[in-house]
């Protein structure tokens, strides 16, 4: 067989020529032009600058929000109370869709006055040696000392509590909230325990279970026990009102002194992860809830 010698480096298309074989394109030799991403455009001298946004008045907010934020409705669908003629501002009806009122403006919704200010619920689990007098002012041993920071609000405590009583405490702005809650025929239930300076006697347990009188208003319990597992002189009552003045004065009635009150559930809220000194926001549901109870 003949052998041949060094021809094959020579040989068009050897693999072996000058390496490895170049990469040939369509245009011969001219460079390849990559195409600009679509996601990334370079700004060009002849671009025009961004406006600044002009900073809100806060003293101003559409009157959609305006009437969502006092609990009316949504803002789609104060919308639609706009359109339709019920919203009035400063005894104006007002159509136009984005009107922006001030504060200080009088905003009628189906004829009644609205405030926009947005409704907050939190409930406080009280500790000793704070009261609710003079819950408009802060200081002094308040209650309000408590919930500092929490909401910018004008919120006030449902119910009165003084200095030695203890447990769930509700603050909120929603005025038919607090109206709920504190009129004498409100339906939900609250649970107090209570600590005597001695043991109840059963026949004055009876008397409380079957209503006693005082100061000529006829007082009545839901239920009254003693507490498992413990001394006669600690009692769980339970009763509609928010009133704890009520729950010492029908045990002070019968010669008993309240060393302890605490309140343990206020209509469906517990103390569950709650502890004492603490607060916390109200979830959607137990707001819900409260407003049904």
């Amino acid at each position: 067989m003949t052998r041949h010698q060094g021809n094959d480096r020579n040989r068009p298309g050897s693999s072996r020529q000058g390496g490895q074989k170049k990469a040939s394109t369509s245009r011969g030799n001219a460079p390849i032009r990559k195409k600009p991403s679509k996601f990334s455009v370079k700004a060009t001298e002849n671009q025009a600058p961004k406006t600044p946004k002009t900073p809100s008045n806060p003293d101003e907010m559409r009157l959609n929000k305006y009437i969502a934020n006092s609990g009316m409705c949504s803002r789609r669908d104060a919308d639609i109370y706009i359109q339709s003629g019920n919203v009035k501002v400063n005894g104006e009806v007002v159509t136009e869709m984005g009107y922006k009122v001030k504060l200080s403006d009088t905003v009628q919704f189906d004829g009644a006055t609205i405030n926009p200010e947005k409704k907050e619920y939190i409930l406080l689990n009280k500790p000793k040696n704070f009261s609710t007098a003079g819950d408009d002012q802060k200081g002094d041993g308040n209650v309000l000392d408590l919930v500092r920071g929490a909401t910018r609000a004008s919120i006030q405590p449902i119910g009165r509590m003084d200095k030695t009583t203890t447990g769930l405490l509700l603050f909120t702005n929603d005025t038919d909230m607090v109206r709920k809650f504190t009129t004498p025929n409100q339906r939900s239930s609250k649970l107090y325990q209570v600590s005597l300076d001695k043991n109840l006697k059963f026949e004055d347990l009876e008397k409380i279970s079957n209503g006693i009188t005082i100061d000529e208003h006829r007082v009545y319990v839901e239920e009254i026990t003693y507490i498992e597992n413990e001394p006669k002189s600690e009692i769980g009552i339970k009763m509609k009102t928010a009133n704890v003045k009520i729950v010492r004065k029908i045990f002070e009635h019968l010669n008993y002194d309240v060393i302890k009150l605490d309140r343990v559930t206020f209509a469906g809220l517990t103390k569950k992860n709650l502890p004492r000194g603490n607060w916390r926001f109200l979830t959607e549901q137990e707001i819900i809830n409260l407003k049904n109870a």
